[in-house]
């Protein structure tokens, strides 16, 4: 899991549930940072590891289902815990089709937000190291070259070197060689994992695309 420190960002417009919520988070060995409205969270640099955010539904500017579907698209990496001082059914139901790790009623249980934090928090740390691993799989793939990007592409379809080779109009051997660096910048331990490697880009682009 990531080195970075986890951070709790609270959303409240309740200055004494902003106060009292950092003061728990805090016993849970968190960092936290808190804000008064929507847009102040929105504002901030969004952080490099582990994080949750702990998210009023009323809020004064933009609603916290509204601010929901930001953070799903912006960043994903970060679970949402609901809170909110009335119960309503088809409210808890879209924000947990959407995404939410809870939604807890106020007051809040000390005990069961702090459970809830540690899950998501957790979640995010896996999501982070995914992103990170990612970035680095995109990184190495960059440094290809035109060629060999194109070797790649033939290769983990399942061509032969020689009929890679004929689709390229290059020899056998100059394959052969492109196939080697390519599993060397990759750092592809095997054909297999490089294969591997290519499916993940490609759904990664994907999603970008999408």
């Amino acid at each position: 899991m990531s080195d970075a420190a986890s951070t709790v960002f609270v959303v409240d417009d309740d200055i004494s549930v902003r106060e009292s919520l950092e003061d728990l988070i805090r016993t849970g060995g968190w960092q936290t940072r808190s804000f008064a409205s929507a847009q102040e969270f929105l504002d901030y640099p969004p952080p490099r590891g582990p994080s949750c955010l702990v998210l009023d539904v009323s809020l004064p500017d933009l609603n916290g289902l509204d601010l929901q579907d930001r953070v799903v698209r912006d960043r994903p990496e970060m679970p949402i815990i609901f809170i909110t001082g009335y119960g309503d059914v088809p409210m808890s139901v879209r924000a947990m089709k959407a995404g939410a790790a809870e939604f807890l009623i106020k007051p809040l249980d000390d005990e069961a937000l702090l459970a809830a934090v540690s899950d998501a928090i957790a979640r995010s740390g896996v999501s982070v190291d995914e992103a990170a691993e990612l970035q680095a799989l995109q990184d190495r793939y960059r440094q290809l070259s035109p060629r060999e990007r194109e070797v790649m592409a033939l290769v983990v379809s399942g061509l032969l070197n020689k009929q890679v080779g004929g689709e390229l109009g290059i020899s056998e051997i100059t394959v052969k060689a492109h196939r080697g660096r390519v599993m060397e910048k990759m750092r592809a331990k095997s054909f297999a994992e490089l294969v591997m490697m290519n499916a993940r880009l490609v759904q990664a682009d994907r999603t970008t695309k999408d």
